[in-house]
């Protein structure tokens, strides 16, 4: 007991790290508001309430028994990837302004789209860590009481929550004005995109069978079928 409870704390201890950096250059990047523009503040808040959606969830799921987990190099690369761009190199630039010399200018206009795409970006965020439940994971895992969910938002969108952070991606960009911080993450989700969500269909085809195939030819990917 004693050589598993040691085990545990070595394995939260990078996790607490982790976690005690981000709030550091979160509260620096609060403080540097001013000097990042207003776009950048509605990004820091947003951050802040997505983590809020989600921190729930990952504590409670953490309970699942997994049965299957799709953990390769590639999957682990786009999620560390994933992470850096959208999260930890904008905490980086806008608590330090290291990358500074990566800015670019944008009119107001361009900032006031992105602030409004939070909208439905938090929205979907919210709805999708809701309806799936139990069902949820950050990587590619099946658990021992895995459900297919169809309701919800699910009813008419297979991937609402990666239509969410589509919307997110795309946003990132017009609030922080840095093409490191801002823009890096748009290639980084698309690669996510194109190489991790076959594989997640494919896992899912694979447990669910007929009822998948069912699914989706009701369903579509990122935006609602039309009606035939």
């Amino acid at each position: 007991m004693n050589a598993q409870r040691d085990r545990s704390m070595l394995t939260s201890l990078p996790a607490i790290a982790t976690m005690l950096l981000g709030l550091m250059l979160l509260v620096l990047a609060v403080l540097r508001w001013r000097d990042n523009g207003w776009g950048a503040l509605v990004w820091l808040v947003v951050f802040i309430l997505m983590c809020v959606i989600r921190t729930p969830h990952s504590m409670r799921n953490r309970a699942n028994v997994v049965i299957e987990a799709r953990k390769d190099a590639a999957e682990i690369v786009l999620l560390a990837a994933m992470f850096l761009a959208m999260m930890g190199l904008p905490l980086i630039q806008l608590a330090t302004g290291l990358f500074d010399f990566a800015d670019y200018a944008l009119p107001d206009w361009a900032t006031v789209i992105g602030a409004l795409a939070q909208i439905p970006f938090l929205w979907l965020f919210w709805r999708s860590h809701a309806d799936l439940g139990r069902n949820w994971s950050p990587g590619l895992e099946v658990h021992d009481s895995h459900e297919l969910v169809t309701n919800g938002i699910y009813a008419r969108i297979r991937h609402p929550m990666y239509a969410a952070i589509w919307i997110a991606t795309l946003a990132q960009p017009l609030l922080i004005h840095n093409w490191i911080a801002g823009f890096l993450v748009v290639p980084a989700f698309a690669a996510m995109w194109f190489i991790r969500v076959p594989n997640e269909e494919a896992m899912m085809r694979q447990r669910f069978g007929d009822a998948w195939d069912a699914y989706c030819a009701r369903a579509g990917r990122l935006l609602p079928r039309r009606a035939s």
